[in-house]
């Protein structure tokens, strides 16, 4: 039986290859796509959720969410992802019929109340949405079964000198969900350090079909491409921990968000060590199989049509 999951996404090339795999294992059943501000603005994250639906042939609802954090002025990863967040690839038209005409707060909303077992939310992008449902909504709490998250960092940032980018973006919105006693499993930057595809890797995937082609013309607009070290797919690490839990290493800890701090707004406090005497609230992962994770991405995406 597959596992029920809401995506909240900002495509954005990393979770565009997140995207492929997803839909395209038996093992999940993608209810609803709900899109927020992050890599880019919220119009062209939602334009390229749709082009990549009609790329990948899936008939999957669609409904748009913040355009902007809780409390924040919106800043992108543009300079990353590129202008459009998804450059490099001639596109098909966005599936525009699979926009709905609801908020994402609501898509999300109705989606858990009408589903027979508690849902999985993977968000992969900031959290502003999660954090909207969970205020306007309290009653979606007790429907879903966890939140799997790519974002956070054991170690050092890559948006501040703490924080990764989703949740540097809205802080106050992490800290809602972090706060929430939703269970939740955070894939952070330092296991996405591991999880790396080598140019070698991306010949691979261009000559297995057209959405391996469309992966490898991203991929060589993504930070780190180039490079001979590969580039780190992020946002497959939250996807990889729902099928393939066993080549992670988790530890369930206490994780704080911090809101205020003038170098550290968007830090995750995590206390590996008990220092604050404070319950667990976040099972967290600390490693993963870099070996494990190449064949089980490849294998992923070779499901792909």
């Amino acid at each position: 039986m597959s596992r029920a999951i809401i995506i909240d996404t900002d495509p954005g090339i990393d979770d565009a290859i997140a995207l492929a795999i997803a839909t395209a294992s038996d093992a999940l059943d993608v209810r609803l796509i709900t899109t927020v501000a992050g890599n880019v603005s919220l119009s062209k994250v939602t334009a390229n959720a749709l082009k990549l639906l009609a790329l990948f042939k899936k008939e999957i609802p669609v409904a748009k969410g913040a355009v902007r954090p809780l409390l924040r002025d919106a800043i992108d990863a543009s300079e990353v992802h590129g202008e459009t967040g998804m450059d490099g690839y001639d596109f098909p038209a966005p599936a525009t019929h699979l926009l709905l005409e609801e908020t994402a707060v609501q898509a999300m909303y109705r989606e858990l109340l009408s589903a027979d077992e508690p849902m999985t939310i993977v968000a992969i992008g900031p959290l502003t949405n999660v954090a909207m449902l969970l205020r306007e909504f309290p009653l979606a709490k007790d429907k879903i079964a966890e939140i799997v998250l790519m974002g956070g960092a054991i170690g050092r940032g890559n948006a501040g000198v703490l924080a990764e980018f989703n949740i540097f973006v809205d802080p106050e919105a992490a800290d809602i969900v972090f706060r929430s006693g939703i269970p939740l499993v955070m894939a952070p930057l330092d296991v996405g350090w591991k999880a790396i595809v080598t140019p070698e890797d991306s010949a691979i995937i261009k000559a297995m079909h057209p959405v391996g082609e469309m992966i490898f013309s991203i991929l060589q607009r993504y930070r780190g491409a180039s490079t001979k070290g590969g580039a780190t797919m992020y946002d497959s690490c939250a996807i990889a921990y729902l099928l393939a839990p066993a080549m992670f290493t988790t530890q369930d800890v206490h994780v704080a968000i911090e809101t205020t701090g003038q170098y550290t707004a968007g830090a995750t406090v995590v206390d590996l060590n008990g220092l604050s005497g404070q319950s667990a609230n976040v099972k967290v992962c600390v490693d993963i199989d870099p070996v494990q994770f190449k064949h089980w991405f490849i294998a992923g995406l070779a499901k792909c049509k």
